[in-house]
């Protein structure tokens, strides 16, 4: 089957590309290895000046490449320009930190010279979601490249534009031909590409189900894996919180990229004393987002990025509904063209209810009363993903400790809505994935340690 671009805005076709063979992305593979093989050894001075090339074609392409994602994936312009420029700051992140970040270390032995270094595992396969097609690929990319690796790239089958555009972008820069492959491969073939010997590691963003089918031929094959599965990320809204404030932020992680982020507010947790004003200043915020246009630069809300997962997603909230929980705003499935859903509020929100129990995908923000504090923090750990959290207190101390040792998420906030930022670690625990990306630690996942140890031959007869 092609991979089909449907305009979620108006539920037109507007791109189709073949479907490769598995040959032709075992050849890619192929390709890539040979071309890491030399790359590992250029200078790092080298690989830098790619990676800050790659950084100003991002920069260069900025608006076309927002727009190219408001037509694949409904992805509003302001945010699409975002998102290029954060790949453009990863970029060049990556390029004045490679170095340093790959940096092994020496050690003091009696009679000799020891220590160790880091060296690329090869060609690295990432499996990349639709969500965010840039920043998501960019993302390991950057860093794993920097590594001295090679990359496949096998794309989410509704953005083949954007694929598309990431070869363009690579070309451009100057990295050597074949490093950075993309392959149009159906999902059937994957484990396959998984077995391929010229695939040393493979890092996938996507769901809890695909996470554990990568996880297990990878382990099969025994290949290294870094897995990022999504969230149903709380914002604890406590007792001595600055509800308006925390209304505005739990609003604005709800609502990015319509609702359909990884690490989105998802659980709105707020004590009791502070339940109505709270669902009233959050019912205010959510009605200033109107469906439209994701190509016109005032929209705020554009269509989600497919039929079926709005479908799905207006499933969850019936089913809520019918739990027992109140629609306060939106819920329903406009009579237009289109995979769009309104900005949507829900209180009364229990456990055994879609909207408390799985990962919401959408518009949709689910308010949960908790009776105290410690109650909120037992609710905000009550779920079996584990990708982000934040927490909202006027007792900055207070809540950086809850945020150290109370919340078990992989990135926990205080006062601020999740997000991902080149110098800090990303990833998640529970069935939210394992192993991370970015800062230091992203760019050691896709390396290893090797042990060198250094004597004098009269030394080393001792």
């Amino acid at each position: 089957m092609p991979h089909v671009a449907v305009d979620p805005a108006t539920g037109e076709v507007i791109r189709r590309r073949p479907s490769d063979s598995l040959d032709t992305a075992r050849a890619a593979a192929a390709s890539a290895h040979e071309a890491q093989q030399s790359w590992q050894k250029r200078p790092f001075a080298d690989r830098s000046a790619r990676l800050r090339a790659l950084a100003d074609r991002l920069a260069a392409r900025r608006d076309e490449l927002a727009r190219g994602m408001a037509l694949e994936m409904g992805k509003p312009l302001s945010e699409g320009r975002a998102e290029v420029d954060k790949c453009a700051w990863v970029c060049a992140y990556s390029a004045a930190n490679g170095e340093d970040f790959r940096r092994g270390a020496d050690v003091s032995l009696e009679g000799a010279r020891a220590g160790w270094v880091y060296r690329p595992l090869g060609v690295v396969l990432g499996i990349m979601p639709w969500n965010f097609p840039l920043w998501q690929f960019f993302r390991f990319a950057a860093p794993t490249v920097m590594a001295g690796n090679g990359v496949v790239l096998k794309h989410a089958p509704n953005v083949p534009g954007c694929a598309e555009a990431i070869e363009t972008l690579v070309r451009e820069a100057g990295l050597p031909a074949g490093l950075v492959a993309t392959v149009y491969l159906e999902v059937d073939d994957v484990g396959s590409l998984i077995d391929d010997p010229h695939v040393h590691a493979v890092t996938l963003t996507g769901s809890v189900e695909a996470g554990r089918s990568v996880a297990e031929r990878a382990g099969r094959a025994l290949k290294k894996t870094v897995l990022e599965l999504g969230g149903s990320d709380p914002s604890v809204v406590l007792s001595d919180a600055d509800v308006e404030f925390a209304a505005a932020e739990c609003v604005r992680s709800r609502m990015l990229n319509n609702g359909q982020s990884c690490i989105a507010a998802k659980r709105l947790i707020v004590v009791d004393r502070h339940h109505n004003t709270f669902v009233d200043r959050v019912r205010s915020h959510l009605s200033g987002f109107e469906m439209a246009d994701p190509r016109d630069p005032e929209t705020r809300l554009g269509p989600m990025a497919r039929l079926d997962l709005r479908d799905r997603l207006h499933a969850q909230v019936v089913g809520s509904i019918r739990g027992g929980a109140e629609c306060v705003l939106g819920g329903f499935v406009p009579d237009r063209a289109g995979a769009w859903y309104p900005a949507t509020l829900l209180t009364g929100v229990q456990p055994g209810m879609p909207t408390y129990d799985e990962e919401v995908f959408g518009p949709v923000a689910a308010v949960i009363r908790a009776h105290d504090d410690e109650d909120a923090l037992r609710i905000a750990n009550d779920t079996r993903f584990g990708l982000g959290a934040a927490v909202y207190t006027r007792d900055i101390d207070r809540g950086a400790a809850i945020a150290t040792d109370e919340l078990d998420a992989g990135a926990c906030f205080v006062n601020g809505l999740v997000r991902s930022d080149p110098r800090l670690p990303f990833g998640g625990t529970g069935i939210s994935g394992y192993g991370r990306e970015l800062s230091p630690l992203g760019i050691r996942e896709f390396v290893h340690a090797r042990t060198v140890w250094v004597a004098e031959p009269s030394n080393a007869r001792r």
